[in-house]
């Protein structure tokens, strides 16, 4: 529309120019240029119109891609369906891989070493949001589901392992091998409340009896019975893996496993925990003494500084530090005497292995002031005999280092001190008391 104006516009203007022309205006233009004039203004036309035509054709090409889009989208009134599932936690005793929860997307699970999985090791994230499959979790292996003992013989559960207890005519790791021997030295014979019925049926008119987990069957096929298996026995006759830290107690069936006073049972049943008496305030120390927790029990210590003589005297600024008080210019046995005393204290196991670094002592200078270029570190007292060695690990560090195994219970102290010199001249000493509690056990 609009270029069919702009041409009639212009075609009417060269007609007029024409028309003037003929009526006798100056600078007319003769035919040949009025014909070469229309036709400069023809071709003119002719591509804007192409143009515009072009113009048109990708504005309606993009309209119709733009109207395809918005009909594709949801209308307004419907719920979008979801683009992730819920986070996934590994399986206790186990572990998962994959961190993406959109769909399509998996998460794999795995079980650690002595458990087996128990249902889908990999899940995937459905389209409805949700995950496919149950959940997953990790279960015991039982070292004994697969009857490994034969004969009679009773499996007998252990830390990842298993052994069979065999009837009195058998014997052999899977109880394979026939023999006639007295009862085994793991067997309880002489108490009743360890004792139990079998149960028997008839198959293929034949009596099969069979005793529960933690007995075996002893006695003849026509008088039997089951006695305990004292499973505490058989892992110490058989000089293997311990199934307890520190005891093991045999009970009708079974066993279970006990700590010595003041320690308790872990979570795995076997093993032993120090009971810090300190912490959970069962202790009994008095106001102005402070509670050291120790390997199966505590201390109540309240630390003295040293006694005055001479100019020479300490003032208590905290529980366990000592401060000399300023000296007179003219006392050189004050300058030399120890600067500052403290007191550690330190629980250890028996039978700790060696060496092992226990202590570090460090200078530390005030801001502003240059600290010592020198430091020198020794043993100066205590009743060690020996089984310590202080050396310097850096610049502006000793440590006090165990080369001896110790066995508790015991005490040991041992004093150590640090000395400061400034262009080789001493400057200040500091003296650490240590307190080495050693307990009866290595847990």
């Amino acid at each position: 529309m609009a270029l069919s104006v702009l041409r009639s516009s212009l075609l009417l203007l060269c007609l007029t120019t024409i028309h003037t022309c003929h009526g006798g205006g100056q600078n007319c233009m003769d035919k040949h240029q009025v014909v070469g004039v229309l036709r400069q203004m023809e071709k003119f036309l002719k591509g804007q119109e192409m143009r515009f035509t072009e113009g048109l054709r990708i504005m309606k090409s993009k309209l119709a891609t733009l109207q395809n889009s918005v009909s594709k989208l949801p209308q307004a009134d419907q719920s979008a369906a979801p683009s992730v599932c819920p986070s996934l936690e590994a399986p206790v005793h186990g572990r998962k891989f994959g961190s993406k929860y959109f769909i399509g997307h998996e998460v794999h699970f795995t079980c650690s070493h002595g458990y087996h999985l128990v249902g889908p090791g990999t899940r995937v994230c459905q389209e409805n949001g949700s995950w496919s499959g149950v959940n997953t979790i990790c279960k015991d292996v039982s070292e004994c589901s697969s009857n490994p003992c034969q004969n009679g013989g009773t499996c007998v559960e252990g830390v990842n392992q298993y052994k069979c207890t065999c009837p009195q005519s058998w014997s052999g790791s899977n109880c394979q091998h026939q023999t006639q021997t007295a009862p085994p030295e793991w067997s309880v014979m002489n108490d009743p409340a360890f004792s139990r019925r079998p149960r028997c049926a008839k198959v293929d008119h034949a009596q099969h009896c069979s005793c529960d987990a933690g007995f075996h069957m002893s006695g003849t096929s026509d008088n039997s019975i089951c006695q305990d298996v004292n499973e505490c026995e058989v892992y110490r006759l058989d000089q293997g893996a311990k199934l307890c830290v520190y005891e093991c107690v045999n009970v009708p069936g079974s066993y279970h496993c006990s700590c010595p006073s003041h320690y308790k049972l872990m979570p795995d049943g076997r093993s032993c925990e120090d009971v810090d008496e300190c912490l959970t305030q069962q202790h009994n120390c008095s106001r102005g003494t402070t509670c050291i927790n120790t390997g199966g029990g505590f201390q109540c210590v309240s630390p003295e500084c040293p006694r005055s003589h001479g100019n020479i005297s300490y003032v208590k600024t905290s529980p366990f530090q000592c401060e000399r008080n300023p000296c007179p210019m003219e006392s050189r046995s004050c300058h030399l005497a120890p600067k500052t005393v403290s007191f550690h204290y330190l629980s250890l196991t028996s039978n700790l292995q060696t060496p092992a670094t226990l202590f570090r002592m460090a200078t530390a200078s005030a801001p502003g002031r240059p600290g010592p270029d020198s430091l020198r570190f020794g043993i100066v007292g205590g009743n060690s005999r020996g089984m310590f060695v202080m050396q310097r690990s850096d610049r502006q560090t000793g440590e006090l280092i165990l080369i001896q195994g110790l066995r508790g219970p015991q005490d040991i102290s041992v004093d150590v001190d640090m000395s400061e010199y400034s262009d080789r001249t001493f400057q200040a000493k500091h003296v650490a008391k240590v307190h080495v509690l050693v307990s009866a056990y290595n847990f």
